[in-house]
């Protein structure tokens, strides 16, 4: 009787894993969990490119508008080869992007 013992033993254990539950399942969660990690990071950053957060309020819908925040810059009486600077903030205040065509050039008038 001991070697039929032996024999449903042995058939029992040779079910595949059975024995402990839960180990042979454990490759696959983790690749699903790293899949799923991958997807979650991929809509993030397709999101987050898509629609840069701006601190500007559209003012335009369905075009690109350029807003500057200084139309003139009087400087007073300026002696010769003294260095001045002025600085702007130029936004786009429409919901489609702003391109140029060309490099961006400000127009210097003396006088007045």
């Amino acid at each position: 009787m001991s070697a039929s013992n032996k024999k449903r033993t042995t058939a029992n254990n040779s079910g595949g894993g059975q024995g402990k539950p839960g180990k042979s399942n454990l490759p696959l969660i983790l690749v699903g969990g790293g899949i799923v990690l991958v997807l979650l990071a991929a809509v993030f950053v397709y999101n987050s490119s898509r629609s840069p957060k701006s601190d500007v309020l559209l003012e335009v819908s369905g075009a690109p508008s350029l807003k500057v925040d200084k139309d003139r810059v009087d400087f007073g009486d300026v002696k010769v080869d003294t260095p001045v600077s002025v600085s702007f903030e130029i936004a786009n205040v429409g919901d489609q992007p702003l391109r140029f065509s060309q490099p961006p050039t400000v127009e210097v008038v003396e006088g007045c």
